[in-house]
Parts: structure tokens; C-alpha cells; sequence
């Protein structure tokens, strides 16, 4: 029987600092973990000991050497390197350590790869994908919620009827780090809200006897809807269109802020209206729409 890990006290209270006072999300926090237990791991099989005031730029630079040797992604990589970052960052600020050793290391550089999404005539093909049965009406109002306001799956299935203000055609979407932000509801995905409430939820929790809970979006069975359920239902209605693209929600809420920005929506009304922290990562929308642009240019002007 082997003995359960035990977890280094300053990457504990880093953890415990990145739920407290920076609110991070369960997901983000799990990420850390498992980056921190990685280095640590490496730490002790190169220098038989864990001293975090020990670790040098030469240590540092032979993890990265370890890490492309095991094949990891330029991406991933980057990522490990901010998550020892922002924990050194944390020692200082707890006097642990006098300096941070990651400040010098450059992460790899990433390719800039633009975001998948789906034209005006393809998302509208999928709104009209689901059938009228039971299933068909929660599907609807899923698919039209998520095209409505570009929100993450997560937030999805995480909104509470509570949040939701039908007449006034508006959802208060709770996003990373607890942020709450306002967004607006089409008259179509209203429609489609109202229709599944009438005829589509209190059905499948009454044929189950489920207990009353205030969740939106339910199962089969009338119990709260996970994320992996609303991939899977996605998966469903983009098979029969025979798209050569890989949907998945996110593709939605790149669609969304796409189709926005393709109509002269202001970029920093988009990033609000995404809960994006940085103007910088909404700007990622306007290379696509730039780029798409000039692909229009070069096909149709007579001396592109």
C-alpha cells in the first residue's frame, strides 16, 4: 500500500490563496496543483530535496529541458512556467524567498491560432436541429442560449432560474473568478426559454418525482445538466449537418462575439459582454474578422 503524498505547506497556502483572495475557479486551482506537483517531483528526483529558496535559473532551465523531452505542448509548457511564476510571486510576498528565479525565463513562443467558429448560414442550420419532443425544446433553448449570449459552458450549466429576468429579456451569468456580468437576451432565445419551462422541464422533473431544485437546464431525468451532457447534446445536432469543423460550446462563443464584431459591434462592448479580464484577449476576434476581410478582398475585387 503506498503512502498518500503529502502536500508541501507553501503550496498548500498557495492553493488555499489562489481560492481565498484571488477566487479562483475549482478548475484553475486543480491546474496549479498539478503543475506545482510536477516541478516538485522533478525538484526531488534532481536535487533529493525540496528547499524553494534553493532553486536556481540553472534548475529552471533543465526543467524545461525535461519538459520538452517528455513532448509537452509549447502551450502547456508556457502554462507551467506562469503557474511556478505567479507561486514565487506568492513566496516573496510571504518572505520565503528573496527573488523570484522565473522573472528571467522567457516561456516558449506560441502560435497565434485563430479561433473556429461557424458562418451565419451553419449556425442557423443548427438551431434547427432539434425536434419538438421534450428533449427537442431543452436542446432548442440550450443551443439558442448559448448563440444569444456567447457564455461559456460552464456558466451555462451553472445559471439558476434566478438569474434569469424572461421579461426584460436579460441573464445575470456568473463567470471566472465569481464575476458577474449582465448580458442581454434575443426575443428568439426568450421564446425558447419560455417554451422549455412550460413544456419541457417541469416534465422530465415531474416523471422522476426529482426533487425541486432552481437550475435551468436539466437531464432526462430532471436532475441538473453537466458540462460533459451539453458537449454530448451538441455533439448530437451538429452530426447531421456534416460540418468538416469541430463544435464544440466554445465554438458557439466564438461564433458569438464573431458575428457581433462582423456587424459593428464596439470591441470593448464584446469583451463585457464575453467577461473577458483583458481587451487583449477579445482582440483575438478582431485578426479573424481582419483576416476574413481581406480572403473577401482577394476573391471578389477585379486586381486583388
Amino acid at each position: 500500500m503506498t503512502k498518500k503524498k503529502v502536500m508541501d505547506k507553501w503550496v498548500a497556502g498557495f492553493l488555499n490563496y489562489l481560492n481565498v483572495e484571488k477566487n479562483c475557479s475549482a478548475l484553475t486551482i486543480s491546474n496549479y496543483a498539478a503543475d506545482m506537483a510536477l516541478f516538485q517531483d522533478f525538484l526531488l528526483k534532481r536535487k533529493k530535496s525540496l528547499c524553494w529558496k534553493e532553486v536556481v535559473i540553472l534548475d529552471i532551465r533543465a526543467y524545461l529541458s525535461h519538459l520538452n523531452e517528455c513532448k509537452f505542448a509549447r502551450r502547456t509548457i508556457a502554462r507551467r512556467i506562469s503557474s511556478l511564476r505567479s507561486f514565487y510571486k506568492f513566496l516573496l510576498r510571504e518572505n520565503v524567498v528573496k527573488t523570484n528565479p522565473f522573472v528571467k525565463i522567457r516561456t516558449p513562443k506560441l502560435d497565434k491560432k485563430l479561433p473556429i467558429f461557424l458562418e451565419e448560414f451553419e449556425i442557423n442550420e443548427l438551431l434547427k436541429q432539434p425536434d419538438g419532443s421534450i428533449l427537442g425544446l431543452r436542446d432548442q433553448a440550450i443551443l439558442e442560449v448559448l448563440y444569444a449570449t456567447g457564455c461559456r459552458v460552464s456558466e451555462l450549466v451553472g445559471l439558476t432560474r434566478s438569474r434569469i429576468d424572461l421579461a426584460n429579456q436579460y441573464v445575470l451569468l456568473l463567470g471566472k473568478g465569481n464575476k458577474e456580468r449582465l448580458v442581454p437576451l434575443g426575443h428568439t432565445a426568450v421564446n425558447a426559454l419560455e417554451n422549455y419551462f412550460m413544456n419541457s422541464r417541469k416534465k422530465l422533473m415531474c416523471k422522476f418525482s426529482t426533487k425541486e431544485h432552481d437550475m435551468v437546464f436539466v437531464n432526462n431525468r430532471g436532475t441538473p445538466l453537466t458540462d460533459r451532457s451539453v458537449r454530448r447534446i451538441l455533439d448530437k445536432n451538429v452530426l447531421s449537418l456534416s460540418l468538416q469543423k469541430h463544435i464544440s460550446p466554445h465554438t458557439i462563443r466564438h461564433t458569438f462575439a464573431t458575428h457581433l464584431l462582423e456587424h459593428g459591434a464596439d470591441l470593448r462592448a464584446v469583451q463585457e459582454l464575453l467577461g473577458h479580464a483583458s481587451l487583449s484577449t477579445t482582440q483575438i476576434y478582431t485578426h479573424l474578422t481582419t483576416e476574413r476581410i481581406a480572403t473577401v478582398y482577394e476573391k471578389n475585387h477585379p486586381r486583388a
